[in-house]
């Protein structure tokens, strides 16, 4: 095994880092578990139903890179915004969004966020903070840098999360991203999740260099590489990040070493890497998993009150999945509308 790729394995199993003094912090640990188990349920119940023919289209599931996002989030403000890419319903949620609508949008129901029209891929709220949910690979990167740059234009010292996959990373809109936010020291964090896997293609035929926080050095944007499946790295790792792009310094890039365990997409039967490959990664280093045995080891709480959580969170999502599929159609003619703008 090459120096590198040994140095990863090695740092991956070491345990999720625990807040100053050695201690999870209760109230925050408990919240972390519950919002990636909310994230976590939500994403089997859409494959679920669209294995049953209720959700069309395309269906790009969260399951196994929980932390990231939580995270993340836990570190800003509301008022700060976030945009990321197709693999967005965890981001969703992470960012205050209501299952009921996350699930009607899936379904293609009038009460979801989109009223229907946009499905998987394409869900806002202005009220969340959230822009999207985009299918283009890598179009959501300019679509931040922007959002940067209406809060550095407003002196607003709100920061942006801008999201991208490993398969993002080499597009030429990211580039010029990033000289752009360099030139002009817009406060956006770029967050690389690389999940190994672009499609169907594993990062090593792909890319040249398979790290990427490095990617923007050419311009003098700091980067680290963070577990990405260790919620308590990712907290650290962005708290350093959006302190020092909110107090005017510029972008920030953030890879997070990450791992999706189903396909690319729902059409995706990932025959590219091998079942014991995906149950290695499930057994030894899942986030959910990694925090409860520290929550369970430090006292925070039991087994059996996890457990409890757990049967909630489920409660809460079929009540969501009940509430798509009770929600009616689009009428025909919200076709034409939100099509355009008036300005």
């Amino acid at each position: 095994m090459p120096a590198k790729q040994a140095a990863d394995a090695a740092a991956a199993k070491k345990p999720v880092r625990k807040d100053p003094g050695g201690k999870l912090d209760p109230e925050l640990s408990l919240r972390l578990y519950e919002q990636m188990l909310l994230i976590r349920r939500l994403e089997e119940k859409a494959g679920q139903m669209y294995g049953m023919g209720l959700i069309g289209g395309f269906c790009h599931l969260y399951i196994g890179q929980e932390a990231v996002v939580i995270g993340m989030q836990s570190v800003i403000t509301p008022d700060d915004a976030v945009v990321t890419s197709y693999r967005d319903h965890g981001h969703m949620i992470a960012c205050g969004m209501d299952p009921k609508g996350i699930l009607a949008e899936l379904c293609g129901r009038r009460g979801g966020y989109s009223k229907g029209k946009g499905g998987s891929m394409h869900m806002f709220s202005r009220e969340k903070n959230f822009y999207g949910g985009h299918g283009i690979v890598g179009a959501q990167v300019p679509f931040g840098t922007g959002i940067a740059f209406a809060h550095r234009y407003r002196e607003n010292g709100n920061v942006c999360l801008t999201y991208m996959g490993d398969g993002a990373v080499n597009q030429g809109q990211v580039y010029e991203s990033f000289n752009m936010a360099a030139l002009w020291k817009l406060p956006v964090v770029y967050v690389i999740e690389n999940n190994k896997y672009g499609m169907g293609t594993s990062i090593e035929r792909a890319s040249a260099r398979v790290d990427f926080y490095h990617r923007g050095q050419s311009w003098g944007i700091p980067g680290a590489q963070v577990d990405g499946m260790d919620v308590m790295a990712v907290r650290e790792a962005g708290e350093k990040a959006v302190s020092y792009t909110r107090a005017g310094k510029g972008p920030y890039i953030l890879e997070m070493i990450t791992y999706r365990y189903r396909g690319h997409s729902m059409s995706d039967p990932a025959k590219y890497r091998t079942r014991e490959e995906v149950q290695k990664v499930r057994s030894e280093r899942d986030p959910i998993d990694r925090l409860a045995h520290l929550i369970v080891e430090q006292g925070v709480a039991s087994e059996d009150q996890l457990k409890d959580m757990d049967r909630k969170v489920k409660a809460t999502i079929s009540e969501a999945a009940e509430y798509a599929q009770n929600s009616p159609e689009p009428d025909p003619s919200e076709l034409y509308t939100d099509v355009y703008v008036d300005a």
